[in-house]
């Protein structure tokens, strides 16, 4: 019976019927990756893609210290499916954390797990300052470094209106909700103001300006973020995530932790707490041994071209 049922959802999700003609579906009629089926072997399995590469799996999320004083050790494996954004693991391995009471003051993780409502309910919930250097605007001002992105934009959150870099004010005000499920704030100017005005070409492309923002709280903790990540403090204290690098890698070439042997999210979970386990078990034994950590390694190539 549970085999029919998945059939079933595979077809509605690989074809329709259109004019009574079985056709595929286009990519832009198919359902996100964390709802496809990718697999008929495994039915939790979605698709992902990292680096221009495309793979059917999970994911694992590993948390480690980073105390000068003791081993680095594991405090917590996450498993999640590949097709889940890394940004929605995020609270659930605080939560996890605060129910071993072993809860950072500071989380240094990845730019992926981190966004402005992730900023916000980490100090929040539960008193972390989560370290990831934050994403630029979406917009072509932002990641061209040209023009006039949010930034330039004056927003007065109580009487909820803005002004452009010309001062005009703003037309509209609304609040939406965006496509992955954000709360988001759609500032739109008039037209009219954007059609006579002297600076349009470095402002938008388009008849009028609307930028997009997220709300007050997460907004100005956003900025925050890319204000700090600018700072020699911020980089430094940041060379710390590279040991979590180094850990993964020690899970892959020396555990096989890429390859899962099992069916399934929970034995897939199981088994990366078993490889979690032994690389804390390993790790232990040498800082008892007094064993120092390998330094990075050099190429033969990069020591001669030195």
């Amino acid at each position: 019976m549970l085999a029919v049922q998945v059939l079933r959802q595979v077809w509605l999700q690989q074809f329709e019927l259109i004019e009574d003609k079985l056709h595929f579906r286009t990519d832009q009629n198919i359902p996100p990756a964390a709802k496809m089926i990718s697999s008929p072997y495994d039915i939790e399995v979605t698709t992902t893609c990292k680096s221009n590469y495309w793979y059917s799996g999970y994911k694992v999320h590993l948390s480690e210290s980073c105390d000068e004083d003791g081993p680095n050790l594991i405090t917590h494996v996450e498993t999640s499916r590949a097709g889940n954004g890394d940004v929605d693991v995020t609270p659930l391995i605080h939560k996890a954390l605060a129910q071993k009471e072993l809860l950072p003051k500071e989380h240094l993780a990845d730019t992926a797990y981190g966004e402005s409502k992730q900023f916000v309910a980490s100090r929040r919930d539960y008193g972390i300052d989560l370290i990831v250097p934050a994403r630029v605007g979406n917009d072509w001002q932002s990641k061209e470094k040209q023009g006039f992105d949010s930034n330039h934009f004056a927003i007065d959150w109580e009487a909820k209106t803005a002004q452009c870099p010309t001062k005009h004010p703003c037309a509209s005000w609304t609040e939406t909700v965006d496509g992955y499920d954000n709360q988001v704030i759609k500032i739109k100017f008039s037209r009219k103001d954007c059609k006579v005005c002297e600076v349009k070409a470095h402002c938008t492309k388009n008849d009028c300006r609307t930028i997009t923002v997220r709300p007050r709280e997460q907004y100005l903790a956003l900025q925050q973020a890319r204000t700090r990540q600018e700072g020699v403090e911020f980089k430094e204290k940041y060379k710390l995530r590279a040991g979590i690098e180094g850990t993964i890698s020690q899970g892959v070439r020396g555990f096989g932790m890429r390859r899962t042997r099992y069916r399934g999210l929970k034995k897939t979970h199981l088994e990366h707490l078993i490889i979690a386990t032994a690389i804390n078990l390993r790790r232990y034994l040498a800082w008892l041994e007094a064993i120092p950590l390998a330094k990075t390694r050099t190429s033969h190539f990069a020591a001669l071209a030195a």
